[in-house]
């Protein structure tokens, strides 16, 4: 037997045995395991930021349990079990590659993903933003939205052209602030200019998500950085004005750069 089928099959066996001995598993439900499953996803996210394998290898087995998890539950309520999700899976990659399974052509990956907005559409999604949950975080939803909208050529075509509408937004909100306009309208206009910079980040290949992140996770470094040279000296950082504060900053930052 090919390994992996044999590595699989014993995952449904243990999970088999975790549902019908395990206090704490059988009693989990679809719902129970939703925030745990967003959690994995999390981990997951930063494993693949810190380019980690080892750590992804282990994240996605959780995940994998995850999915095997709810396929169990589903099975005892009559609703479906892991071969109907994993046969669902197949049935749409094969539907949704007309061309590899079927005679459309499509040589670029850009021709690919219009040709994936056209199949749903014509499979009874309403709207091509159908697809885009309502759950997401804002900043991924909005990236979502707009790489979706392209796909039926509702986009700028040059990036000069999203920079200038940035800079528009730029200026609508500034002008907002200082003229002392409403919170909620300084709050529009400043999710208009966030909206306008993910847009633009899609037109220079920059995923705005990973860009903030890795954006938290350095200036998390460097403010431990900071922590830590503070207590060296014996001061305390709500006793210590910008200026020794940066002393420790600069360090930290001088630190990253040489170790580039």
């Amino acid at each position: 037997m090919d390994k992996r089928l044999e590595a699989f099959g014993r995952l449904l066996d243990i999970m088999d045995d975790l549902r019908e001995k395990c206090p704490w598993d059988r009693k989990q439900t679809l719902e129970s395991l939703r925030h745990l499953t967003i959690e994995e996803t999390y981990e997951l996210g930063d494993a693949i930021l810190e380019d980690d394998l080892e750590e992804i290898k282990g994240e996605l087995g959780d995940l994998l349990l995850h999915i095997v998890f709810y396929s169990r539950i589903g099975s005892e309520r009559g609703g479906f079990d892991i071969y109907d999700v994993i046969e669902s899976i197949n049935s749409k990659l094969i539907k949704r590659h007309p061309h590899i399974y079927g005679d459309v052509n499509a040589s670029t990956a850009e021709e690919v993903k219009d040709n994936w907005e056209k199949i749903k559409l014509k499979g009874g999604k309403k709207s091509v933003l159908s697809g885009v949950p309502g759950s997401l975080p804002a900043m991924i939803k909005a990236y979502r939205i707009q790489d979706k909208v392209r796909g039926v050529g509702f986009d700028w075509e040059k990036p000069h052209q999203v920079w200038d509408k940035v800079e528009e937004e730029l200026g609508e909100l500034k002008k907002e602030v200082e003229d002392g306009a409403p919170h909620d309208k300084v709050e529009q206009e400043f999710g208009d200019l966030l909206f306008a910079l993910i847009n633009y980040a899609r037109f220079i290949n920059v995923n705005p998500e990973n860009a903030l992140e890795r954006t938290n996770k350095k200036f998390i470094r460097r403010f431990e950085h900071l922590e830590r040279e503070a207590k060296k000296s014996g001061k305390t950082l709500k006793k210590m004005n910008l200026e020794e504060m940066d002393v420790f900053w600069n360090e930290a930052k001088n630190m990253e750069n040489d170790s580039l």
